[in-house]
């Protein structure tokens, strides 16, 4: 488990820092098998080949790839989204003013898991600039 700096507790993954709206790309091939709201993630794609599961949070509500599509590796998957969401029912994360947060967040950014074989994985030992 990694915990990154500025994160409340500790989670698998990093989360990397990006404004709104920046492109999110695939790092993997595979075979989208979520996208919606997930809790602390706030909205979630994740993606998975056999061996291999990544999930992208805190991403754009504005879906551009839905469960059982086909995904190649650097196709653009989404967006980062927006700090404050609105019209998530029972959305219980909120900023410090009251208003509905993407998750459990204190800022735009991409939070990114990756599994192998089930297991999280520090995705830097995976990924190459």
């Amino acid at each position: 488990m990694l915990l990154q700096s500025g994160s409340s507790t500790s989670h698998s993954g990093i989360d990397i820092g990006a404004p709104t709206g920046s492109k999110i790309i695939a790092s993997i091939a595979g075979t989208v098998i979520f996208t919606g709201f997930k809790g602390a993630g706030g909205f979630t794609i994740t993606i998975e080949n056999g061996e291999f599961q990544t999930s992208y949070c805190h991403v754009s509500p504005q879906f551009i790839v839905y469960p059982g599509m086909k995904i190649m590796q650097g196709q653009v998957i989404s967006s980062v989204g927006p700090y404050n969401v609105y019209g998530v029912p029972n959305n219980p994360y909120k900023d410090k003013n009251g208003n509905p947060t993407n998750g459990a967040s204190t800022g735009p950014h991409l939070h990114f898991t990756l599994k192998k074989n089930g297991t999280p994985v520090n995705p830097l030992d995976y990924l190459s600039s």
